[in-house]
């Protein structure tokens, strides 16, 4: 069954708003796990979302020198979390997962479970965290690959990472091959510094008009910061974090609020470089906090984030 989401997804004239969420600690027992979906649930309920993120987290420990801010806890399964959120919220969610520690027979598995047991018909593809996978390693490539094989109904996207886009790497040529395989939609990582993402969404529009092909749905994440930690757990992650951001953020007396403003600003400027191209955007919030003021945070910057969009909600 295709859903609303994947209808809008598609559809380059309509809006997505959508709402990340990192799935409980592994380990957790169900009930802990539905209490969690259902605490989500009531957060967004009035926030007028096309559907939700769930993410599929990983160490990342050998991506970067630098030493994580916080420990690394695993969660649970992202489709368990996912069928529970639709199950509390009614909306689709698109799925992340990583496939870099999967044989292909184990992918195709989890591949079928995923749509027959636990009702997901979105997918984010993620390949290995490490900059040197084994030789064995599921690349998300093949990964997308065999889903659009023995998976065609469900649909699929990948990510977008505006800060690695250089000369010598073109993400902008890695996303049309990964629409070429059947990427129907981009996520990108948290935006800060609007820049990279404004060249590259000029850089897509132009290989893609070079390669006669539409450029699909990118998606911006947004997340509000308030705490130092959370600042450092940012940068950790390989958000660009300009240091005049930083300080206006740390700096301020209400840094929640001016974090919501700059996310704001930098979504206005990108949303004017989308329209010019013609490219469909879509708004992804979340939290990377545990902390309530940071969680309500995220929900006033889903209302901020939707006036700014409104008015430019199409590549028209």
């Amino acid at each position: 069954m295709i859903t609303t989401l994947q209808k809008k997804i598609g559809d380059p004239q309509q809006s997505v708003t959508l709402y990340g969420s990192t799935p409980p600690r592994a380990g957790a027992s169900a009930e802990v796990c539905s209490r969690a979906a259902a605490r989500l649930a009531e957060h967004v309920r009035d926030c007028g979302l096309d559907g939700l993120v769930v993410y599929d987290v990983q160490d990342e420990q050998e991506r970067t020198s630098e030493p994580r801010p916080f420990p690394y806890q695993p969660t649970i399964e992202p489709r368990i979390y996912a069928h529970l959120l639709q199950e509390h919220t009614g909306l689709a969610t698109i799925t992340y997962k990583s496939v870099g520690t999967l044989s292909e027979p184990a992918w195709l598995d989890w591949l079928k479970q995923a749509h027959q047991s636990y009702g997901l018909g979105m997918l984010t593809l993620v390949g290995s965290a490490t900059p040197n996978p084994p030789p064995d390693a599921l690349s998300a490539d093949r990964a997308m690959q065999l889903a659009r094989t023995h998976a065609p109904h469900v649909m699929l996207g990948g990510v977008m990472i505006a800060e690695r886009h250089t000369p010598a790497y073109r993400e902008s040529q890695r996303l049309i091959a990964k629409a070429t395989q059947g990427s129907r939609f981009f996520v990108s990582q948290v935006v800060y510094d609007p820049e990279p993402t404004a060249r590259l969404l000029t850089d897509y529009a132009q290989d893609c008009r070079q390669h006669g092909v539409t450029p699909q749905r990118i998606i911006l994440t947004f997340s509000p910061c308030g705490r130092p930690a959370t600042m450092t757990f940012l940068k950790w992650l390989g958000v660009a974090m300009p240091p005049a951001t930083e300080q206006a953020i740390l700096g301020d007396s209400a840094p929640f609020t001016k974090s919501i403003q700059i996310c704001c600003a930098n979504l206005a400027i990108l949303t004017e470089v989308a329209a010019a191209e013609r490219i469909p955007l879509g708004i992804n919030i979340e939290s990377v906090s545990i902390h309530k003021d940071e969680l309500a945070a995220s929900i006033e910057l889903v209302q901020a984030l939707r006036a700014v969009a409104t008015p430019h909600s199409h590549a028209d």
